[in-house]
């Protein structure tokens, strides 16, 4: 699986906390994120991880763009909801385009936890048949 890693600066730790916690299921997928989240990732927790722009510098849509090439699998984005972001268009966007493309998003840890228990147990292979990889 394809999986986007993202977090608002107010929730990078939990991100951080999170991806530890759940490094021997992600360590198996394909693992993608914005800027100094994804630096923080492999810095801190050891994963190999793709990196876009940061979100404010393209980065959201960047990945938007993946979702809509049916190149991403899953969303873990800890959003900030009580501090306003001068790139939120961009975050509705990703949101949409997760919806439009029914690709499994979380937005928070405990959402978060319950895709990835999905992965474990292979819920979400639907999401690697091989007629939904080549639309």
């Amino acid at each position: 699986m394809r999986i986007a890693l993202v977090a608002h600066d107010q929730k990078k730790e939990d991100l951080i906390q999170f991806v530890t916690a759940y490094k021997s299921i992600l360590v198996e997928h394909e693992l993608f994120a914005t800027g100094t989240t994804g630096t923080r990732i492999i810095d801190e927790v050891g994963l190999n991880v793709f990196r876009y722009k940061s979100g404010p510098l393209g980065g959201d849509q960047q990945i938007g763009s993946s979702i809509a090439n049916n190149e991403m699998d899953m969303v873990i984005f800890f959003r900030d909801p009580l501090t306003a972001q001068p790139h939120e268009p961009d975050v509705t966007a990703l949101i949409r385009l997760c919806d439009v493309y029914q690709i499994p998003l979380a937005t928070n840890m405990g959402t978060a936890e319950i895709l990835l228990k999905g992965i474990e147990e292979g819920f979400l292979d639907w999401r690697l048949l091989a007629e939904r990889r080549s639309r």
